[in-house]
């Protein structure tokens, strides 16, 4: 999905922003609306993905996703446009992070943080592969790109669901691989892994909605750049597709090297911290490609903007996790995403709306930089909860 989906995105728009003459703001509509989609279906997915496990949702979100795609390969309108882009948003949002992420919950603990960065890491090693995709699209057309890359979802994607499993303890395992009894001995997460908090009890914390808000003021930045950048490199700085493809992947490697590292030092260090870091990186590297008119100048965004969302990314999970343990974590997850699609939302459309008035994303990207430079002072305030106090049954 990453890389048919998300990090394609910004090279699709450049085709048919050349065969249909589509306005960035539509285009940047479009991605919202799927964003805001998911924020609004996140309880309910959250809820779904914890009642009947992650499998099933997987493979629903996959068999929409393939097919929504192989449908978006005839559309010659902006309804059809919007159309198959909501079946594949609606898909990719029930077969990706969130299931898939309620499993590892569950079955890591003492090293959640790596364990999340390292599934994370598919995500960005997509991004690599958007250069195979800005070729295909060069090559066989964009319409033959999205048909082939439907029937590949269904073909490769379902079966792996199978591979899937919710909890360790229906399957005679246990997490981390070690029974109750000897999970003590590692006292650093002990803590984590003893309170699990119900949806409603997670959502009278302040922590809840400090993390939520500060999720979403680095989601303001990933967002526009993931619609945005390949328009910005190739339109102001005169970049081929699959030139700027090729920065896209530059990033990506970053992206991986320090997911990796990222959650290494999770497990061992403050998460806040480190993700308070990681919105100053990202603030700072949006001013860099505002303003940005040589290599250097977008070597060093990429360099920034991989490395702060690399090492984040997975944080996000890993703390609430840490926070209000894995229970209801899908139910909890899909709860703070209504604030997080906020910053999905709005990244796209105020970078899009901007540049058709401005003529540049320039002052778009600077307003980005500042609101995600804010967003770090929530991760701040975001400190962990007291257990909550329960009535003896």
């Amino acid at each position: 999905m990453g890389a048919l989906f998300f990090h394609a995105y910004g090279a699709y728009v450049v085709v048919l922003r050349r065969e249909f003459g589509w306005s960035k703001t539509m285009f940047s509509a479009a991605f919202s609306m799927a964003r805001a989609e998911s924020g609004i279906l996140g309880p309910v997915q959250g809820w779904l993905t914890d009642r009947f496990g992650p499998r099933t949702l997987i493979r629903i979100g996959l068999a929409i996703f393939g097919v929504g795609f192989m449908l978006f390969s005839q559309i010659g309108s902006p309804l059809t446009f919007f159309l198959t882009f909501f079946l594949m948003a609606l898909g990719s949002s029930l077969g990706g992070y969130l299931p898939i992420a309620v499993a590892i919950v569950a079955w890591f603990r003492r090293r959640r943080a790596l364990a999340l960065s390292i599934s994370s890491t598919g995500m960005p090693v997509g991004g690599l592969l958007t250069q195979l995709v800005a070729l295909a699209l060069t090559a066989v057309g964009w319409r033959w790109t999205a048909f082939l890359s439907g029937a590949a979802v269904l073909l490769v994607g379902l079966p792996i669901a199978r591979l899937v499993h919710h909890r360790p303890e229906p399957r005679g395992e246990w997490p981390d691989g070690e029974p109750p009894a000897a999970s003590p001995r590692v006292g650093t997460e002990t803590r984590a892994a003893g309170v699990d908090f119900t949806p409603r009890e997670a959502m009278r914390t302040p922590a809840l909605w400090y993390i939520s808000i500060g999720h979403g003021s680095a989601l303001l930045v990933v967002s526009a750049v993931s619609v945005h950048r390949v328009v910005h490199l190739t339109e102001r700085l005169g970049y081929s597709l699959q030139q700027a493809a090729a920065v896209v992947a530059m990033m990506t490697v970053l992206q991986v090297v320090a997911q990796l590292g990222g959650g290494w030092a999770g497990d061992r260090f403050n998460k806040r911290a480190m993700v308070v870091g990681c919105m100053v990186a990202h603030a700072t590297g949006m001013l860099l490609l505002a303003s940005a008119t040589t290599f250097s100048a977008v070597a060093a965004f990429a360099l920034l903007h991989g490395l702060a969302w690399g090492i984040r990314g997975p944080l996000m999970s890993a703390i609430r996790a840490d926070y209000f343990g894995s229970a209801a974590f899908g139910t909890i997850t899909g709860i703070s995403s209504v604030v997080v699609m906020f910053g999905m939302v709005g990244g796209p459309m105020i970078a899009g709306v901007l540049a058709d008035r401005t003529g540049s994303y320039e002052l778009g990207f600077r307003i980005l930089a500042g609101m995600a430079a804010l967003g770090s002072v929530f991760f701040v305030l975001a400190r962990r909860p007291s257990p909550p106090r329960r009535i003896p049954s």
